[in-house]
């Protein structure tokens, strides 16, 4: 393998995993932190979640606020901090085929392997709200072809997402991932399938790897990672799970705290003090406070 920077080694990491077609499985991160949890888990690859940004760094629902500058200021944060291949949400690339091309050569800088782009019409919305619109299949082939344009190495990677099932059913989802995938998608993503069937479908597409989004309580049947990669997905993604069990947690430890007035380091209620602090990583700082001063 010719010498590459370390992005562009883990992009060319993803592509090589995903092309296996043995269900990858992918959490979610909103922050940092929650990306440095998911290398510490052992997991192969971190995806910035839209979503998982715009509720927890703003408190309101996945509608479509977030701004490029959110998503890049966080690209950067994460991927200062872990090793691990890094898939961005940039919802619908923010603009036309021409924001989309400023989108994709910003992300790339931040430190993003890949990104995903869906076709659907502002203001965007969580995959498994009802009132979403979408754009023409034309359109989106533009953006697709723009993003293509815009990065630097083949190996920053294109996850395109069609929306069209909810909205035309299943076979123009299914058309609309083709031709996004001969526009130079490298991988493709049905959102929101909702029969096990439908799934065997979808995965059984062979002109690009296929990901498959677990919404925990949304639309889609819930199926394990071995099941997932028997059919053939490329990438299992469960985009918030991280989100959803801090949120679990925090309204555990703190109503335990409100009801007692107290809460100590309790391991069925909070990470330790040493956990935390390892989490962060604080003893290279210390190591690297001892060695410049």
């Amino acid at each position: 393998m010719p010498q590459l920077d370390g992005s562009t080694y883990l992009g060319t990491k993803l592509r090589c995993l995903i092309n296996e077609r043995r269900g990858l499985l992918v959490p979610g991160a909103g922050n940092a932190l929650a990306a440095r949890v998911i290398e510490d888990a052992g997991f192969e690859a971190v995806y910035l979640s839209g979503a998982g940004l715009t509720n927890q760094f703003y408190g309101i629902p996945d509608l479509g606020f977030i701004s490029l500058n959110d998503v890049a200021s966080h690209t950067a944060a994460i991927r200062d901090v872990i090793g691990l291949p890094l898939i961005v949400d940039i919802d619908v690339g923010f603009g036309n085929a021409v924001n989309v091309h400023h989108t994709i050569k910003v992300l790339e800088r931040s430190g993003a392997n890949a990104v995903q782009i869906e076709d659907q019409a502002m203001p965007k919305r969580c995959g498994h709200f009802a009132g979403k619109s979408i754009i023409s299949k034309e359109e989106m082939c533009g953006k697709i072809k723009a993003a293509v344009d815009a990065r630097v190495h083949d190996d920053f990677l294109i996850i395109a997402r069609t929306d069209a099932r909810s909205i035309n059913g299943l076979q123009d989802a299914l058309d609309r991932s083709q031709a996004y995938a001969q526009a130079g998608a490298d991988m493709t993503f049905i959102e929101a399938p909702e029969s096990v069937e439908e799934m065997k479908i979808i995965a059984s597409q062979t002109y690009c790897p296929q990901l498959i989004n677990m919404v925990i309580g949304g639309k889609t049947p819930s199926l394990s990672q071995q099941e997932l990669a028997q059919m053939g997905f490329g990438i299992v993604l469960y985009a918030n799970a991280a989100l959803q069990g801090a949120v679990h947690g925090m309204n555990q430890a703190l109503n335990h705290l409100k009801k007692t007035g107290e809460l100590k380091e309790d391991p069925n209620l909070v990470a330790t003090f040493a956990e935390r602090q390892s989490v962060v990583k604080k003893e290279a700082f210390d190591a690297l406070e001892k060695k410049f001063s």
